[in-house]
């Protein structure tokens, strides 16, 4: 009898125990559009323009960082677009963030081309007859948060500048004035 009250005694404890619930166990599973990470950045004028915007960097699932930009107040033309070194929009002129992130070293030059390019060396966008621009664009060259001071795109700032980049004078493009910023923080 003893026999059979030790066996029912563990056969509950079993059953109890793989009952109770894991409590380090999430409740629901996340999709990945929920844990994605994802930065957005507010353009403000600088050097007395009047560009503004809005700047979107996010995770897409096969591990690539995609940016999209919408710019408004822009002269109609082709303007050059950047990140550069730090996410300080706090002098007038833009040029508290330093020059075009470039952890690796490259020269500047047109973003994908063989001779190399800067991380920050984003392109140019070109604005309509209304001064809006849009630039899209989605690489493996960055990431956001990872901590590799090769890719991690926060701490920087995104640059709107007054004219465009010619992709070749060392070392900006010869892209002139800042004329919008937007610094790059969770």
């Amino acid at each position: 009898m003893k026999k059979i009250n030790l066996i029912v005694l563990a056969l509950t404890l079993v059953l109890a125990v793989s009952c109770k619930k894991d409590k380090t166990a999430p409740e629901t599973e996340k999709t990945f559009a929920e844990t994605a990470k994802k930065v957005k950045v507010k353009l403000e004028s600088k050097s007395g323009s009047n560009v503004t915007g809005n700047v979107v960097f996010y995770e897409t699932e096969d591990g690539k960082v995609e940016f999209h930009a919408m710019v408004s107040g822009l002269e109609p033309g082709t303007h050059a677009i950047h990140i550069h070194e730090k996410a300080d929009c706090s002098s007038d002129d833009g040029k508290s963030t330093g020059g075009h992130w470039n952890p690796t070293g490259a020269p500047h030059g047109e973003w994908g081309s063989s001779k190399g390019f800067h991380k920050g060396d984003i392109g140019n966008l070109e604005a309509n007859e209304k001064g809006q621009a849009v630039k899209i664009l989605t690489t493996d060259q960055w990431c956001i948060g990872c901590g590799d001071k090769n890719k991690d795109i926060l701490g920087k700032a995104i640059i709107v500048h007054e004219g465009i980049d010619d992709f070749t004078t060392q070392p900006t493009g010869d892209a002139g004035g800042r004329v919008s910023c937007g610094g790059i923080i969770e």
